[in-house]
């Protein structure tokens, strides 16, 4: 996913849309990559390593290899500032034109952290949303019902019957054919999907094998739900991951690598599995996803 260049007619190209594990495909004159499957027959690929070149990341210098926290992923960092830095880089990229992109898994939900993480769509902070099935469902459970997995999320405490509150919204939501209807006939009303409707954020919802329902606006074709994703990556400038093993690493994979990525999970594992994946610009942030987005919003829209 490095800036990558192949020689054309003796002048060096740019490749674009870098992305790791695809082909680079050759028309007209210009080199853009191209997944597997996507790769037809007579299409021309570039092959081997000769006129081939990339571009690696600036690494800094002068570090004190005797430094104490200086790894990348760190669990004994003060969070504060790491969320103040954080921040900064935002605030940094949205006044140069870039975009944010917000991975989300549903522990943002579970955590408590969707209002805040609902301020970020409203106030212009987020332009484009990735999840799945889970945290869209408990996304419009909390708003509509006050529970997420049936743990009502003022108190922290299980409801009767409260296992079956994540289904009664996805059937509500299929009976009116989009999670856009339920906005429009004032069934939704609240909450990060509200806001991605009401203020026209694009959002990719991938599902899995394990889902409920799942939501009629998920994707259940994986492939599919990989090109769509894709379409949007283009002018993403900075990418925040949000408690979310399997969508972090599947945007992971279709980030360039010049994407500034923040990758926020309570699991040290989760945290460095990106790395160890090729997403390698990637700083993890070992916290709760709900205490960090709380931050975060204090500090971006305060």
């Amino acid at each position: 996913n490095l800036k990558t260049q192949v020689r054309l007619d003796d002048h060096w190209v740019d490749v674009d849309n870098p992305e790791m594990d695809c082909a680079v495909v050759v028309r007209d004159g210009a080199a853009t990559t191209a997944p597997m499957h996507r790769v037809h027959a007579g299409d021309p690929v570039v092959v081997g390593l000769d006129g081939v070149r990339v571009q690696p990341l600036e690494r800094p210098r002068g570090a004190n290899p005797f430094e104490f926290m200086a790894s990348e992923v760190s669990s004994e960092k003060p969070k504060d500032v790491l969320v103040g830095e954080v921040a900064g880089r935002i605030r940094a990229s949205k006044a140069a034109g870039g975009r944010l992109l917000a991975v989300c898994g549903p522990a943002v939900i579970h955590t408590g952290a969707g209002p805040d993480l609902a301020r970020l769509v409203r106030d212009g902070w987020v332009d484009v949303l990735f999840a799945g099935n889970g945290f869209a469902t408990h996304d419009i459970e909390s708003n509509v019902l006050g529970t997420s997995l049936g743990i009502l999320l003022e108190q922290g405490l299980p409801i009767e019957h409260g296992h079956s509150n994540h289904l009664r919204v996805i059937n509500e939501i299929r009976r009116r054919g989009s999670i856009a209807a339920a906005v429009s006939d004032g069934y939704l009303s609240s909450g990060v999907m509200y806001e991605c409707v009401r203020h026209e954020v694009p959002y990719v919802l991938g599902g899995s094998v394990r889902d409920d329902g799942p939501l009629p606006d998920v994707y259940t074709d994986v492939v599919e739900a990989a090109d769509a994703m894709r379409a949007l990556v283009p002018g993403v400038t900075v990418a925040l991951m949000l408690a979310s093993t399997l969508h972090a690493i599947a945007t992971g994979n279709l980030l360039p690598a010049g994407v500034e990525t923040f990758l926020v999970d309570i699991n040290q594992a989760v945290v460095t599995k990106l790395a160890d994946r090729g997403s390698h610009q990637a700083l993890g942030i070992v916290t709760d996803a709900g205490l960090f987005l709380g931050l975060l919003a204090e500090h971006l829209c305060s």
